[in-house]
């Protein structure tokens, strides 16, 4: 059975998108002086230090192997195309907050999708459900509005296939990306299949929770049953169930940018913070 996203209170189809575009404005203002979404800038080789370079660009492991001050360089900024993973399986959609997982992905990844837009990096999207969803990335603000429209429909028993999307994604990606994937990440295949991703293309993961993934109810230990993937476990109420907590440590090793993002939370200011402090590590500022 289909239904209907409930995003932010039942907005209508109007307000959705005035908050859309509310968080795109947000997402892009203050970021124009530094890469922010789709745009890369590339290394290209080191050289002696000139009176005048900024101390910041110095390459300290050429400059400590040859005992002479040397700085990197790097192309022109370009635009990247941005995908959008966005995750409709059925763990993404149970909510025991005023919003669910899913419908604040719906949210944020418009919210992107227009940002990225402004700098005029092209947009598309793959449903990392069983949906069919899959749209080629584009500078088209209408096809932007149609798989969000699209997205605001959704069932209820749909499986993960986040892992499976992303070995069968890599393959028509010959040039370099940007992966922004929105997922709770219960697939326990997404992982070990994005590692490959991230050597050639830049991946972030925006990982969805719910306040009841995070225990503290007390209720002892008790036996659970993933929503889609059907995996059962055993957990107990005061801790974390398992493994939400394991990328952390995972995905920044394998030069993954993560950032948590719970239902119950404002995400507005973690958004703005997180995409800029990329900004800034992409010129080398830290």
């Amino acid at each position: 059975m289909e239904h209907f996203l409930e995003t932010h209170d039942r907005l209508n189809e109007r307000q959705f998108l005035i908050a859309v575009k509310r968080l795109a404005d947000s997402l892009s203002y203050g970021t124009d002086s530094s890469p922010f979404l789709g745009a890369g800038i590339e290394y290209v080789q080191s050289r002696l230090y000139q009176i005048g370079d900024p101390i910041k660009s110095i390459d300290w492991r050429v400059t400590a192997r040859t005992g002479k001050i040397h700085v990197k360089e790097f192309e022109s900024p370009r635009q990247l195309p941005v995908y959008f993973l966005i995750d409709t399986s059925a763990s993404m959609t149970i909510r025991s907050t005023t919003i669910s997982k899913y419908a604040l992905a719906v949210h944020i990844a418009g919210g992107l999708a227009f940002a990225a837009l402004d700098r005029i990096s092209p947009v598309g999207v793959v449903g990392v459900g069983e949906s069919s969803l899959r749209v080629t990335p584009s500078l088209s603000r209408i096809q932007v509005l149609q798989w969000l429209h699209r997205l605001r429909r959704y069932r209820m028993d749909e499986g993960t296939t986040l892992g499976k999307k992303l070995k069968q994604l890599a393959p028509s990606l010959p040039n370099r990306a940007v992966l922004m994937i929105l997922s709770d990440m219960h697939d326990p295949e997404a992982v070990e299949a994005l590692k490959p991703m991230a050597q050639k293309h830049d991946c972030v993961v925006l990982q969805l929770m719910d306040p009841a993934e995070t225990g503290g109810s007390g209720a002892g230990f008790f036996r659970g049953r993933e929503a889609e993937t059907g995996t059962g476990f055993i957990a107990h109420g005061k801790h974390l169930w398992p493994d939400v907590n394991r990328l952390h440590d995972v995905l920044p090793k394998a030069q993954i940018d993560h950032l948590l993002l719970k239902t119950q939370e404002p995400v507005e200011y973690r958004l703005r913070r997180f995409f800029k402090m990329r900004g800034l590590a992409e010129r080398g500022v830290r």
